[in-house]
């Protein structure tokens, strides 16, 4: 079964109006469309609209209140949006759909509402060949100008899943047969020595709430990362980076 593709799983709409110039000067991305709120002038506007011209993306008006609803941010909008084309995004409903063509290590995250860690973990997960990393539309920072930052533009190119909730996308892969992991401190498991077989879902959480109950009850088996120094932990951009390059350098030895 496969899901109706919102435009929410194809697209990052990223909002103001530098970052929607620095999108259209990036001929490695597509930009679907941008939109500009009705009586915006000035030579900014200007300039945007020439360079949309210059790649034959269309440019749309729309009412202030629309824009602020499309960029999902009141304050920062600055009365321009463009929806540029997430090549790998796509619902996970849909990734799971083929089990001969289902990623084989997922990255779920649960709660993090910290755009610089969204960021800096999809950049490294994309770079340690992560198969699939669930950003959920709810419960977790917005892929936006912010986390795109933080990502290096990697954001744009990540292989992102997107579901509703992470509860919901717990329970489609438990369902699907994927075991699901959370990295716990005190676990007397590390990620080194646990045996994560296949197919494997690796739950990162956030560092003030932990995980929301809906995915704690299907965690299979914590893990841990072996801490010395007196240190207790790492932040959790930082663990998903040991996480990610720990499950690369298993894929290639």
């Amino acid at each position: 079964m496969t899901s109706e593709v919102s435009p929410k799983d194809r697209f990052v709409t990223v909002y103001g109006r530098k970052p929607v110039l620095e999108a259209l000067a990036d001929y490695d991305l597509r930009v679907d469309k941008v939109i500009i709120a009705e009586g915006l002038r000035g030579p900014v506007i200007e300039e945007i609209k020439e360079a949309a011209a210059d790649r034959a993306v269309k440019v749309q008006r729309a009412s202030a209140h629309r824009v602020k609803v499309l960029a999902g941010n009141g304050r920062h909008d600055q009365g321009v949006a463009a929806d540029v084309v997430a090549r790998k995004m796509r619902p996970l409903v849909d990734a799971l759909a083929d089990p001969a063509t289902a990623p084989r290590n997922v990255l779920l995250l649960d709660g993090l509402t910290t755009p610089a860690n969204v960021g800096m973990i999809l950049r490294t997960a994309t770079a340690s060949g992560i198969d699939g990393i669930v950003v959920p539309h709810r419960g977790v920072a917005t892929i936006d100008p912010l986390v795109i930052k933080a990502s290096a533009g990697v954001a744009f190119h990540a292989p992102v899943l997107r579901s509703h909730t992470a509860g919901e996308a717990a329970e489609l892969l438990t369902e699907a047969g994927y075991p699901l992991y959370a990295l716990e401190a005190d676990a007397p498991d590390d990620i080194y020595r646990a045996d994560f077989g296949d197919r494997a879902v690796f739950v990162l959480g956030s560092e003030t709430t932990g995980l929301s109950e809906e995915v704690s009850e299907r965690i299979a088996q914590p893990v841990s990362i072996p801490m010395a120094g007196g240190v207790e932990s790492l932040n959790v951009a930082s663990a998903a980076a040991v996480l990610c390059f720990e499950l690369h350098r298993r894929k290639h030895t």
